[in-house]
């Protein structure tokens, strides 16, 4: 409760308080006597009353936890067969991939680190142009938060090569320090958004990992674990990430 929550109820208490006693049939002398003698008493149990209704209040709200998601909780058009039916300890799996600057990334410029994915390519034409920008918008968001990181991996590899990621992150504004657009083997990026991130859909005839990626951004914790996923073409969604991003850091620092 706020404290101007708290101090309008309590002046309001008072005023009703008072308004109660002098509808008293009594002497003036009385009432005032009265107040002198009772009116510390009665100040007292209306913040004790307030205070205590506003601890009761806080203690039942439930403090909002994360799920921690699995294959089987995500649809199946977007999960490999053979991990459908897995119900816990999903984890991210390790990746050695390239960024925008020919620098080798790894699962390891991820570690103790909450970071947002997502998947994409440089030239698609309708839902990427939106997909970056959001991630921009929360590139400005958590600038001043080194323990958060994103993360965007290309489904055309071999269409987006350093070079092209490279001039992709300047005409965006991209925080190399922050953001890693990544390319590399495609079967190794397929079977991150398929088995890992599980954001895109598998092309059944074609023969050399095809896949179509989702608007899905998904947020991942310090254990490499899924705990959440969010539409990236939505701008709420992203003010809904960030607040879940909140409740994440949060965890860590009661543990």
């Amino acid at each position: 409760m706020s404290k101007v929550t708290f101090f309008g109820i309590t002046k309001k208490l008072k005023k009703n308080i008072l308004k109660i006693i002098n509808k008293l049939i009594l002497p003036v002398h009385m009432k005032n006597s009265f107040l002198k003698r009772y009116g510390l008493i009665i100040l007292f149990f209306i913040v004790f009353s307030v205070v205590g209704v506003s601890s009761f209040n806080y203690v039942q709200t439930p403090t909002k936890k994360l799920p921690i998601y699995s294959p089987s909780m995500v649809s199946d058009e977007l999960v490999e067969e053979d991990l459908r039916y897995v119900k816990k300890y999903h984890r991210i799996s390790d990746f050695s991939l390239f960024n925008q600057n020919g620098e080798n990334v790894t699962h390891d410029n991820y570690k103790n680190k909450i970071y947002v994915a997502d998947f994409f390519f440089t030239t698609c034409p309708d839902i990427c142009p939106i997909m970056t920008g959001n991630m921009l918008y929360l590139q400005e968001n958590l600038k001043n938060n080194n323990d958060i990181m994103l993360a965007s991996f290309s489904v055309t590899p071999d269409v987006d090569t350093v070079e092209v990621l490279k001039s992709y992150s300047l005409d965006k504004g991209v925080d190399d320090s922050k953001w890693n657009l990544m390319t590399g083997e495609k079967k190794q990026i397929y079977d991150l958004a398929r088995k890992s991130f599980l954001v895109a859909k598998k092309i059944h005839n074609e023969q050399s990992h095809g896949m179509i990626h989702t608007e899905n951004f998904v947020l991942v914790d310090k254990e490499k674990r899924i705990r959440g996923y969010y539409d990236g073409t939505n701008i709420e969604e992203m003010d809904r990430l960030l607040d879940d991003i909140k409740i994440l850091l949060d965890s860590y620092e009661k543990s």
